[in-house]
């Protein structure tokens, strides 16, 4: 048997069926799916595209694979907008709320699948009059307002690609992204709401325009009233451009290949990636995944994914997966914390929310925040649990299961990326017997092996991710550049996608996440993750949150580094350090015992909850900090510097 590349250390022995009720009105309670997709994945996938989507022509091939290019239902037509919103309306379902939308400051918004569409006709005709037509790109810079997927879909209702650029970048970021996709219209607002105030982005895209020449048109919406510049010819405010405009706007059928958008992420160089998604295949997933994976009952839930849409989890799982079910989802602009640490618990019982989606990092949060807030909140409604956006420890686990879904609620602990559109790896909460910090199996219809530095199959242990056959939601290849698509997915492994990530695969052929292979570590030749030691020492009971990053050392290649937010109450002193760094050797082995364990106020988290662990090795390594723009504090980087040089853990 191939040996493990990545230790094997840590172990989760616990056990969560699905309760009998809970199963007993999953959607899917056995293995059908499964078998299905095993005897046939592209029969399977052809099945789920006909019965969830509506074609205005049905497609002749399912698949044309030619690695690494793949098109899925091809000659196929359809329109995502029309299959979002259109239909539900024609089928009596008009008066259904799509948005529970509440901004930061309180104000509400109830939009029905109606509603949304008179808007988002009104505004494709917007985008018509400013000289759009198909295959054109379209850059959007918004809050979460509902403006935000009204152009989304007016984007699709014609053909346009749209480019969402998350509302926290810089100008910079706007201007690499705008000048890649050659966006000729920039869709933004006067400012959102943040922490209580007033955060401005017209400002910042008047800074981008001047370098981004294929821009001709700029529009705003009124937000928050405050005082920006409006360029005479250029800059256009949303209302006005809307009071003039006609819902009729007939959806015009798109190839199912159409490009439906890109996104950008980052890259190895300074060059962000435009990862490319196109129309069927990708909408085909995402309805099927959101449907399954959440259980969805759209006649009675109300589904909030607390993502910003500016990342994919918003494009996938708070636009176009629910919309495209029929579902009713809570839309919020603003913070967890404003004006209090309840505000998240609040929302939830104020709407009656059935499932929560949001990230490992605002759960570890709410652990540090303490349980008294979730406490002082109805949370009876909710009936499933999500996770996204980094691999869970079990102790975060358990806290989401015992405090916020109290121990009823099954998780559907989840991993996808920009790059593969829709979700990949979960359990169907119907079906799957969880382990607390496994994301369990690869879905349906979806091939996924773990396999040594050589590319051989690890059945046991741990190695790298790799995807062994396509998918329809997958990414079309990356703007303007296919060899570097072809470089960074597929060339390590031969025929494989290799994601980038770390995985294990356990005795029972769970998968467990281990994070990114950058954050793998080389202790004196062992090969040791960074979220096995989180989950170390965030099981002490002292820890809140830990990110963990490899140091440069001069005896063992890299030493081990904790940086660790304690639970409210705790003494952090040289003790607690030395207690902490005994019960990781203890917990998973001497060899990932850290040589430093540093307390912590805060960590540095970009807005959308990850952590940035390079900017942790740099200061590990006593580096010049490199760029700080994206995230949530940037002022927690000089807390944390300061924790180094002279807190508990320091050794000063």
């Amino acid at each position: 048997m191939t040996e493990p590349t990545i230790e094997d250390y840590f172990h989760e022995n616990r056990l969560f069926p699905p309760s009998p009720q809970f199963k007993a009105n999953a959607l899917t309670s056995d293995d059908s799916l499964y078998r299905e997709a095993d005897a046939d994945y592209e029969a399977f996938w052809a099945r789920q595209a006909r019965e969830l989507l509506t074609w205005n022509s049905d497609f002749t091939t399912t698949l044309e694979w030619e690695l690494p290019f793949a098109k899925w239902f091809v000659g196929g037509t359809l329109n995502v907008s029309e299959n979002c919103l259109d239909r539900h309306v024609a089928n009596g379902i008009g008066d259904r709320v799509a948005y529970h939308w509440e901004g930061e400051p309180g104000d509400t918004r109830t939009i029905t699948y109606a509603d949304l569409l008179e808007e988002v006709k009104k505004f494709a005709n917007v985008l018509k009059s400013l000289g759009l037509s198909k295959g054109d790109r379209v850059a959007i810079y918004m809050p979460m307002i509902p403006e935000l997927p009204v152009a989304m879909l007016a984007c699709t209702r014609i053909g346009v690609a749209h480019s969402v650029i998350f509302g926290g970048f810089s100008p910079d970021s706007i201007i690499d992204r705008v000048q890649d996709g050659e966006c000729k219209v920039i869709i933004t607002a006067d400012g959102g709401y943040r922490r209580g105030a007033a955060s401005l982005l017209k400002p910042n895209v008047d800074d981008a325009v001047g370098s981004c020449p294929s821009v001709t048109d700029v529009v705003v919406v009124q937000r928050t009233n405050s005082d920006v510049t409006m360029v005479d010819g250029r800059d256009h405010w949303y209302h006005d451009l809307m009071e003039s405009a006609s819902a009729d706007c007939p959806a015009e059928p798109m190839d199912s290949e159409q490009l439906l958008y890109l996104l950008y992420t980052s890259g190895t160089t300074a060059k962000p990636k435009g990862i490319m998604h196109t129309t069927g295949g990708y909408l085909t997933q995402v309805a099927f995944t959101y449907k399954y994976v959440f259980d969805l009952k759209p006649e009675t839930d109300i589904y909030w994914c607390s993502a910003d849409i500016g990342w994919v989890t918003g494009h996938s799982y708070i636009v176009y997966g629910p919309l495209v079910n029929g579902a009713t989802s809570v839309l919020y602009e603003g913070t967890p914390d404003t004006p209090g640490k309840d505000r998240m618990w609040d929302i939830i019982e104020r709407y009656g929310v059935t499932q929560l989606y949001t990230a490992p990092t605002a759960i570890r949060t709410f652990m540090k925040w303490g349980e008294q807030e979730p406490q002082k909140h109805d949370l009876s409604s909710l009936r499933l649990l999500g996770s996204v956006g980094e691999s869970i420890n079990p102790e975060a686990w358990m806290l989401y299961h015992e405090h916020i879904g109290s121990s009823r609620c099954p998780i559907v602990d989840t991993w996808w990326q920009t790059e593969t559109g829709g979700q990949m790896i979960t359990p169907l909460p119907g079906v799957t017997t969880l382990k607390p910090g496994s994301a369990c199996m690869a879905l349906p219809g979806i091939g996924v092996e773990v396999v040594d530095e050589e590319g051989h199959t690890i059945e046991h242990g741990g190695g790298y991710l790799t995807l062994t056959r396509p998918w329809p939601s997958m990414l079309r290849g990356i703007w303007g550049d296919p060899e570097r698509y072809m470089d960074t997915y597929w060339s390590r492994y031969p025929g494989r996608y290799f994601a980038g990530d770390g995985a294990k695969i356990d005795e029972d052929g769970y998968l467990w996440l281990l994070g990114r292979v950058d954050d793998v570590m080389n202790v004196s030749g062992h090969r040791i993750s960074t979220t096995e030691v989180e989950s170390a020492l965030v099981d002490h009971t002292s820890v809140a949150e830990a990110a963990v990053v490899g140091a440069t050392d001069d005896l063992t290649g890299q030493a081990i580094v904790g940086y660790v937010i304690v639970r409210g109450g705790v003494v952090a002193d040289d003790a607690l350090v030395d207690e902490l760094r005994s019960h990781v050797a203890t917990k998973i082995g001497p060899t990932a015992r850290p040589k430093r364990v540093i307390i912590v106020p805060d960590l540095p988290k970009t807005r959308s909850g990850k952590i940035m662990r390079r900017l942790l090795r740099d200061i590990a390594d006593g580096n010049t900090l490199g760029d700080t723009t994206t995230l949530a504090d940037p002022s927690v980087v000089e807390a944390i510097r300061e924790s180094a040089l002279y807190g508990p853990g320091s050794g000063v």
